[in-house]
Parts: C-alpha cells; structure tokens; sequence
C-alpha cells in the first residue's frame, strides 16, 4: 500500500513536468522576493565593487588584449612569461608617454575648438528646423512639429540644468571621483601585471574548491565563459579602432571640421553594439549642416561607405558568430541593461548576456542528463554528448591545455 502511494504520488507529483517547471518557477520569484527584502545585506558588496570594480575591469581589458601574445610566445616559443609581460609593459608605457606629449595635445585643441564653435553649429541647426517648421509644404503636420521641437527643447534644457545644478552641489563627490581616478590608475597596472602572470592558473586553483568530481565539469564552463568574454572585448575594441580610423580618414578626405575628433568619438561610441555609430553621426550631420547641404550629402556618404565595410568585412571577420547571440536579442538586452544600470549596463550588458546564456546552457545540459522527464537512452546520449564537448576542449582555457606548465 505504501509503495502504490508513493508511486501514485511519485507519477502526478513528483515526475510531473508541469508541477516541476511550477515549482521551479515559484522557488525563483521566491528567492527574489527573499532577497529583495535583505537587499541591505549586499551593501557592503556594493561598495566593495564600487572602490575596486574599476581598477579590476580596466585590468581585465587589457588582459584580454596582452594575453594571447603572452601564452603564444610562452607555449610556442618558451619565453618566460615574466619577459614578455616586461617587454609588452615598456611598450604600453612608451604609448602612454607619446600620447600625453603628442597626440593628446593635438586632439586636445581640436576638442576646445569644437566645443568653441558647437553653439554656433547648434543655433544654426535651430534656424534650420524653424525654416522647414515654417515650411509650407509640412504644414499640415507643422502643430506637431512644434511642439515636438518645443518638448526636446524643453527636456535639453531641464536636462543641462540638473547636471549644472548637481555639479555645483557635489564638489565633494568631484574630488571623490577625481582621487579615485587617480588610485585606478595607479592600481589597475599590479592587477594587470599578476593577472597576466597568474591569472591562467586561476580557474584550477577555484576549482580544488569543489568536489572532485565536478571539477572537470568547472574548468570547463569557466573556460567557455572566458572564451566567450574574450571573443567579444577583442572584437569590440578592434571594430572600434577600425571605425575610428575610417571615420577620421573619410572626414578628413572630404574636409569635415572637427573630422578627427568626431572619429575618434566614433570609435568609443562604437562600443555600443549596433547604435554607437549612429550616435556619432549627430555632431557630424550638425557640423555639416553648419557648412552646406553638399557636406551633409559627403558625410552621409562616409557614413554608408563605413557601415558597408563595417557590417560586411570587419564585423564578421573579427567577431562571427562567436557570441550566437540574435541581433533582436542584443537590442533587447540593450535597452533593457541601459534601463536598469545606465551607461554600464549597455556597455556590459551582451558580455553579461553571453556569460548567462552559457550558465544557463550547461545548467539546462545538466537537468536533462540527470531528470527523469527523459529516457535512460537520451541521458545517456546527452551525457556522452557533454563529456565529448569538454574532452574536445581538453580542459582548455584561453590557450592553457596543462595548469602543471607554469613556465613563470
């Protein structure tokens, strides 16, 4: 009687898809609720990241970038990583001196100069809309026209005011953030340098943490999780300089004001997947409106020339389909990482995104191995499925096959 009760309830409760997804789904708005109530808890995290979350991410970048020459000349070549890093330091170094006594200048009076002249290019935008606001041929729609251009005015206006407003009541938080810049730049090069120095040997050591036999299974995910982060800050910041470069280049052929800086802005606001460069286009559509309608006509030229390149060449050459993520996808994890964390948020959001999908893949693997809802045949294909994934990366890590070869 007892083993039919527990049978019964076994089939319609606990082998039950639908009670199970409930189930799963209830325990996860509980846990958000749980820690929703305790989120006082996690304040000192908070500030913990705030004072070194810069210094580590600004490392991590680097690492990113350094890391392959370190590894290919340390397995390929067995020069001591120690060399390497030291050679790839006195470079890096050398660039930062010539910038600050070459380029940063030059790029410096470009920018003042722009700054210098922007009201006058935005005022002569202003008259610009007013003739075609007053235009006779929109004046059917001209009331909503009106009062559109009145609603941004409005809101640019309200918008530079807080910010005057917050400036002026936070000299505190100013010299806060300008000796905090100060201690990132000092710090982020010892975290780069003991990263680059150890850091491949990292995701061993977290693993001893974990039982044995889930220790391959860590190194692994760990391993596809620095791949697929790897894969997009290396593409990201190459398509950003090509973007850069060819921006400059083509408003300097057609003799843009401003042309270098305006690229060079590009580059950074290419690191916002699919609407940096669109971004960039603003100051230089102003610009050219400001000189002639014959400018603007070159300018949106440049733009279509450097999207062809960009969306037809670069991209898929730098980055493919490594990441699998879905254009659609990335606009929703844009709007919705911008909405919640800002200017962060749409920075690192298809990183975190890409970081999920692969936490979820392996946990979603891991279910169906080991749930009843499926048969022992397809357990054990999907078993054998997953120990030949992680055999084929031979526990591999960003070029690191063996942790025992540590040649420091």
């Amino acid at each position: 009687m007892v083993n039919q009760k527990q049978s019964w309830f076994y089939k319609w409760i606990i082998n039950n898809k639908f009670i199970s997804v409930l189930s799963g789904a209830l325990l996860l708005l509980l846990i958000i609720f749980m820690l929703d109530k305790v989120h006082f808890i996690f304040k000192p995290l908070s500030e913990l990241f705030g004072a070194v979350g810069a210094p580590v991410i600004i490392a991590g970048v680097f690492y990113y970038l350094l890391n392959p020459l370190v590894d290919k000349l340390q397995f390929k070549y067995h020069v001591k990583r120690w060399i390497t890093i030291t050679v790839e330091f006195v470079i890096l170094t050398g660039l930062v001196v010539w910038g600050l006594a070459v380029a940063i200048p030059a790029l410096s009076e470009q920018v003042n100069q722009f700054l210098k002249h922007w009201p006058q290019y935005w005022s002569n935008l202003n008259t610009v809309a007013d003739d075609v606001l007053h235009d006779p041929r929109v004046e059917p729609i001209q009331d909503w026209l009106v009062q559109q251009n009145d609603n941004i005015a409005k809101y640019l206006q309200k918008l530079t005011s807080g910010y005057a407003s917050g400036a002026v009541g936070s000299v505190t938080g100013l010299v806060g953030h300008i000796s905090g810049f100060f201690i990132t730049l000092v710090t982020f090069p010892f975290i780069l340098f003991y990263l680059l120095k150890d850091g491949h040997d990292l995701p061993f050591y977290m693993a001893k943490f974990f039982p044995k036999a889930t220790q391959k299974s860590f190194i692994h995910v760990l391993g596809e999780i620095n791949q697929q982060v790897a894969n997009y800050i290396r593409g990201q910041l190459i398509v950003a300089f090509a973007v850069a470069v060819m921006f400059s280049i083509g408003y300097a052929v057609i003799g843009l004001p401003f042309g270098w800086v305006i690229g060079i802005a590009a580059g950074f606001l290419n690191l916002i997947p699919f609407l940096g460069s669109f971004l960039a286009m603003i100051p230089a559509i102003v610009v050219a409106l400001f000189i002639s309608p014959w400018m603007l006509v070159k300018v949106l030229i440049i733009f279509m020339i450097e999207q062809t390149l960009e969306g037809k060449v670069i991209s898929p050459k730098v980055l493919g389909d490594n990441l699998k993520i879905h254009p659609v996808t990335v606009i929703v994890v844009l709007l919705s990482a911008g909405n919640i964390f800002g200017i962060m948020g749409v920075i690192f959001g298809i990183p975190g995104y890409a970081v999920a999908k692969v936490l979820i893949s392996h946990f979603y693997t891991w279910w169906q191995s080991n749930s009843e809802f499926f048969s022992p045949e397809e357990r054990d294909q999907i078993r054998s499925e997953r120990q030949l994934k992680m055999d084929e990366s031979a526990i591999e890590i960003d070029g690191i096959k063996n942790p025992e070869v540590t040649d420091k």
